[in-house]
């Protein structure tokens, strides 16, 4: 058993940080560049919209993620009894899963406006597109099940003594 310094939560807090924030940015990017596709084929094609948005949920569920680790995380956040290898192993964690979230984001933005943009001018694409698209999710999802295992093994770590 060793002392908790009092400057442990902070690593703590900034992997809950660090999995919201980068995860939802990346979420947004791919939101967004997937968005200006689809206002784009929404003006030759307007039936094709609602098939097209597949790259809009897709980045959504990222934030997802990021949501899902922030707050386990943050509920195993104990200000009087939290190790700092706890912290470490949670920043870890939330880095992790954000950072993986952020480059999902970026995927799923440049391969859904590319692809959107595409299925305009053919309709073959679009079962290749989801198969990207699906490629492109998974990092975001190695980033949270990385992030799951991290988080399990910090809760292991023990407690300390004062």
């Amino acid at each position: 058993m060793s002392v908790c310094p009092p400057y442990a939560p902070f690593f703590g807090f900034a992997g809950v940080a660090s999995s919201m924030i980068f995860s939802t940015v990346g979420a947004a990017y791919g939101t967004s560049k997937s968005g200006i596709g689809i206002a784009g084929l929404g003006s030759f094609k307007p039936e094709l919209i609602m098939k097209s948005l597949i790259p809009v949920v897709m980045s959504g569920i990222i934030a997802v993620y990021g949501l899902v680790v922030s707050v386990l995380i943050a509920g195993a956040l104990t200000p009087t009894d939290y190790s700092l290898y706890a912290g470490f192993i949670h920043l870890g964690a939330g880095l992790s899963c954000g950072l993986t979230g952020l480059a999902a984001g970026y995927a799923i933005g440049y391969v859904g406006d590319s692809c959107v943009r595409a299925y305009v001018y053919e309709s073959k694409v679009f079962v290749s597109m989801v198969l990207i698209l699906i490629f492109g999710e998974v990092l975001g999802l190695y980033g949270l099940i990385v992030a799951l295992i991290m988080n399990s093994a910090a809760t292991e770590a023990g407690s300390c003594t004062y």
